[in-house]
């Protein structure tokens, strides 16, 4: 395993003053935000698709600072209702699997989205209660009508472009955990795999080894996240939480740099996972801490990581001879 970043924590940035902090951090592999909701000041796919100078200058840039895309990432919202909103993502969609299979990327990291819950309706609905009973039959609905059949149109854009999908199992998602996961996994075949991110998962209440147990070599990707949960406001008022990420004091959760959230027991078992069940691939660290600024939080982040991840794979013991 190796540590890496998603190019997110330089938002504000261009590629060419972030991949010096990169460089100097000892980071290899970045996976690269190129659309969607990300900005794509790092990766324009159209701007670089249309013209081969500017593609082969980015491949130069890249690689005089040794740096190599693990993942293309566009996290964005394929399902809205709004017609301008989802074609546009379908757009950008296209043109980041062109763009993956010009530089030889093989993931392309990316939410499932979320539909209406009724046709007509105006805004994405994420059904998560079971009552009153209407409910079931708009999830089914989505799932039915608006989640496998866009998936199974877009799916085979990726495959000839010898990418894999790696969904993030996020909330106000249609595939939000493991059995939702599973399920697209299911219906579109062994494309679909998971962007692996701790952080939406340890605030649900899963436990990370039973998450990576059940997904095993479906994980094809990973963020290095962290997230804390607020004791005091959670038991006030639950984990359900629709205050603002900003609220840092009141929320019954935050987003937390790696570290701040999750204790190092946590991280050597969830290291230890990932490697008992076969994935040796980047740990791509994403920030989005309230409570330190970006920079100074994948510092941070790289320094804690080193400690645990795994860098070498396993050689025979004594008794294996």
């Amino acid at each position: 395993m190796e540590i890496g970043v998603l190019t997110t924590v330089f938002a504000d940035s261009s590629l060419a003053d972030a991949l010096p902090v990169i460089n100097r951090l000892g980071i290899g592999k970045i996976e690269m935000g190129c659309g969607g909701l990300f900005p794509k000041n790092h990766c324009d796919p159209a701007s670089l698709l249309a013209s081969p100078g500017a593609l082969a200058e980015y491949r130069d840039l890249l690689r005089s600072y040794g740096v190599e895309v693990a993942a293309l990432a566009i996290h964005g919202q394929p399902l809205h209702p709004d017609q301008e909103i989802s074609q546009r993502y379908a757009t950008e969609f296209e043109q980041a699997c062109l763009l993956a299979a010009e530089l030889g990327v093989t993931k392309l990291t990316l939410l499932a989205g979320l539909p209406e819950a009724y046709p007509g309706d105006r805004y994405p609905n994420w059904v998560w209660y079971p009552f009153p009973p209407e409910n079931l039959r708009r999830l089914e609905w989505q799932w039915a009508e608006r989640l496998i059949p866009y998936w199974k149109r877009q799916a085979p854009i990726a495959a000839d472009c010898g990418l894999r999908l790696c969904f993030e199992m996020h909330p106000a998602e249609l595939v939000y955990n493991v059995r939702t996961l599973l399920r697209l996994r299911d219906a579109i075949g062994p494309v679909v795999g998971a962007n692996l991110d701790p952080s939406h998962l340890t605030w649900q209440g899963m436990d990370i080894t039973e998450v990576v147990s059940a997904l095993s070599d479906v994980i094809y990707h990973v963020h290095a996240k962290d997230s804390r949960i607020n004791a005091r406001a959670l038991s006030r008022n639950g984990i359900i939480d629709s205050r603002p990420l900003g609220d840092v004091a009141e929320r019954s959760w935050l987003f937390r740099t790696i570290g701040y959230g999750q204790n190092e027991e946590w991280w050597r078992s969830f290291m230890s996972s990932l490697r008992a069940h076969g994935y040796d691939d980047v740990l791509c660290i994403e920030h989005e801490d309230p409570l330190l600024d970006p920079v100074e939080g994948l510092e941070r982040g790289v320094e804690f990581l080193s400690q645990f991840v795994l860098r070498k794979p396993p050689s025979k013991l004594w008794y294996d001879a």
